[in-house]
């Protein structure tokens, strides 16, 4: 056979294989209509009255009428901890858990979570989990299981209709499928609420020998966890909320029954056992209902995004930056940011720059090349170094090996725990007002994401990201500074004595930095 034959012969073939590829794509955007609304139930969180016949309900109750209109607050940097503390509420819950999170793997601790929303299941408290759809990736055999028990609701956030390869569902409906939902929250009888920046998964609990999270959530009592459940109500009717049972076909009993034998297999499991340690250890919750915790109590605004906005029909005044920025208002004298997804975009630039210009110091931490676990964001964060370090910003980006114990503890403190990428999303302004939530400071978080968090007027928690910043981060990261001799980038690393000057992006290989170049060319930062 010539060449010319065999060149003929793959032309005409590639031909048929388009062509089939573009028949199979219009068949698949036909069978990909999302199901009417129309037949949801109609459920809502506790009233007051009801919250009062529950043992959390009452104890808060007793704590708040020691601190009229202000919410109690407990930090959870601890990763065990704040796995302890999910499990606690869900056994602990008399009447409701309203449960709502971008992602939950199907991996230890998620099983284990899963678990625990069924047992609470099991005692009659009725259970409602949203979960945006793009963090539920092969989780769908889990869910139905958990959605076919009487007391237990699963309904999906801007689903994906193809089930057999979700990310399909960027190409037939690009502009709503990339909006998702990044609210994180975790209420029990409409009590006690966990919030923060932690999804569900064993990177996000200390659980893996892979990426492990730094991570910071907040356990609420008081005023505001009735305006988180009155958010997780708004979403849960939103017009981007659909049941499983509309997308994922329901199990007949022998899957049902296989699920069952997986959850006992994870169970019984070596990586399991620490975990159920770390609950039977844990007793802040039991402290709580006797009214033995040490809370934070502080004036506390939560603050969120309107679910319209996953569907692109949110206005300015509505969003969650606009609310921020009311709540904190113009910082005096000191900002400080920890942001993982740092891409301040050249209007944020103008926005740290200018309050540097005025005075004020401004502080900044996200992850290191090294650190992140997405190298896109880095290129979007890495264009506007060099002007944010010229304004005179302090800007550290941190180190990925934490596990090296700092004053004779395997910590970071008010920020998180051991881990090798930074997750606490947290902004402080003159040691006083204190956001913690699921913002980035990027353009997904401000234009694209739901997102939610809480504003706490507290000088205990400024004093502790003052300590952040004065003490463990310039341990535990780089600072970038400029050369101006010799016209580049400098990493400091305060860590070493005398402190070490590195002239490159630190712990990197070339193809992460090759890597970062290609994405600095693409026009995407409007999508990181």
């Amino acid at each position: 056979m010539s060449v010319k034959t065999v060149f003929k012969t793959v032309r005409k073939w590639l031909g048929r294989g388009v062509l089939l590829l573009c028949i199979a794509i219009g068949l698949a955007m036909l069978g990909c209509q999302l199901p009417p609304l129309q037949g949801r139930t109609a459920t809502m969180s506790l009233t007051a009255a009801e919250i009062q016949l529950t043992r959390l309900g009452q104890a808060a109750a007793i704590e708040q009428a020691k601190h009229p209109e202000l919410s109690g607050l407990y930090l959870l940097s601890d990763p065990h901890e704040a796995f302890a503390a999910r499990v606690k509420l869900a056994q602990q819950a008399q009447k409701t858990l309203d449960v709502q999170y971008y992602i939950w793997r199907g991996d230890t601790t998620g099983t284990l979570l899963l678990e625990a929303l069924h047992a609470a299941a099991e005692r009659g408290v009725r259970v409602r989990l949203l979960l945006d759809d793009h963090g539920t990736n092969q989780l769908d055999t889990e869910l139905a299981a958990l959605d076919a028990h009487p007391n237990i609701e699963v309904r999906l956030f801007n689903p994906f209709v193809f089930r057999p390869f979700k990310l399909f569902g960027f190409v037939t409906d690009f502009s709503r499928a990339n909006r998702r939902m990044h609210n994180k929250s975790f209420t029990a009888d409409n009590a006690a609420t966990i919030l923060g920046g932690r999804n569900v998964g064993d990177e996000y609990f200390g659980a893996t020998d892979g990426v492990l999270f730094a991570d910071l959530d907040a356990l609420a009592v008081g005023s505001v966890v009735p305006q988180v459940s009155q958010s997780f109500d708004d979403y849960w009717q939103s017009g981007s909320t659909y049941p499983l049972t509309d997308i994922v076909k329901p199990l007949t009993p022998e899957q049902l029954a296989q699920v069952g034998e997986q959850v006992k297999l994870v169970d019984r499991s070596t990586a399991a056992r620490e975990y159920k340690q770390a609950i039977l250890n844990m007793a802040f919750v039991q402290q709580f209902l006797e009214g033995q915790l040490a809370l934070e109590w502080a004036p506390t605004k939560f603050i969120v995004d309107p679910p319209s906005k996953g569907l692109g029909g949110a206005k300015e005044k509505e969003l969650l930056l606009t609310h921020m920025h009311d709540a904190i208002g113009n910082p005096r004298q000191t900002l400080d940011v920890v942001s993982p997804y740092f891409v301040p975009t050249d209007a944020g630039t103008d926005y740290f720059v200018g309050l540097q210009q005025q005075g004020i110091r401004v502080r900044i931490l996200t992850n290191s090349m090294a650190a992140t676990d997405v190298l896109a964001v880095h290129s979007g964060y890495a264009r506007h170094r060099q002007r944010l370090v010229d304004a005179g910003i302090e800007l550290y980006e941190l180190k990925p090996d934490l596990t090296a114990p700092f004053e004779g503890k395997k910590n970071l403190g008010f920020m998180g725990s051991s881990g090798s990428s930074l997750h606490a999303k947290t902004f402080g302004a003159d040691d006083q007002s204190l956001f913690i939530g699921s913002f980035n400071f990027d353009p997904r978080s401000m234009h694209l994401n739901t997102e939610l968090g809480i504003v706490v007027q507290s000088p205990k928690f400024g004093q502790e990201m003052d300590r952040l910043f004065t003490v463990i981060v310039p341990q535990r990261s780089w600072r970038i500074q400029h050369d101006a001799q010799q016209g580049q980038l400098q990493w400091v690393d305060g860590g070493k004595t005398p402190p070490q000057i590195l002239t490159e992006e630190p712990m990197t290989s070339w193809w992460q930095r090759a890597g970062v170049t290609f994405f600095s060319w693409l026009p995407i930062e409007w999508l990181l």
